[in-house]
């Protein structure tokens, strides 16, 4: 029986999250499975990955097949460095004790790694904020200086309209001296 790693589908529609299993080659995609090693959930950012490790290698250690996106998960989780590594001492390059601080030692960097993602995506919200309410500050001012400038135009309106009289005033003087000279 031919044996595979993959993911099986679950959650609602446009949500969907994954369990890691081990699945004969023959059965549907969310079929029956042998065993269930872990979950993905691509939904989070960075994705949640929760794995048991001893039961992948041994099941790679087996002979089982990872497919294309799971073989990237184990990749990422570490689970194919581990397999090499212990390859390696298999083999007599190296002894388990130095593929152990290899293992850990890149553990450690990776890590640090999606600390500094996790790191860089809470300084990414939080300036993206700033400068959105920075921009809302901005539109604000401007928005009061051109009701305060409309409300200028409409005070001056009304006083133009209120006061007409000084202007009549001017005009009945002229056309009252040109009668005066002429008679």
């Amino acid at each position: 029986m031919p044996a595979k790693i993959r993911l099986q589908r679950h959650g609602r529609k446009r949500y969907a999250y994954y369990h890691i299993v081990i699945a004969d080659s023959r059965a549907p995609r969310d079929g029956s499975n042998i065993e269930r090693i872990g979950s993905y959930n691509p939904n989070t950012n960075p994705a949640t990955i929760e794995l048991d490790f001893d039961k992948a290698i041994d099941w790679l250690a087996k002979g089982a097949q990872p497919t294309d996106t799971v073989r990237a998960i184990l990749s990422y989780k570490g689970v194919m460095y581990k397999r090499h590594l212990l390859g390696g001492v298999a083999k007599g390059a190296f002894t388990a004790e130095e593929a152990e601080t290899r293992f850990d030692a890149w553990v450690a960097e990776k890590a640090n790694k999606v600390q500094a993602k996790k790191e860089g995506l809470v300084l990414d919200t939080e300036t993206s904020k700033k400068s959105q309410f920075e921009m809302e500050a901005k539109k604000n001012a401007e928005r009061a200086k051109a009701i305060a400038k409309r409300n200028a135009d409409a005070v001056a309106a009304a006083r133009a309209a209120s006061a007409p009289a000084p202007v009549a005033a001017e005009e009945v003087a002229e056309e009252a001296a040109p009668e005066e000279t002429e008679g």
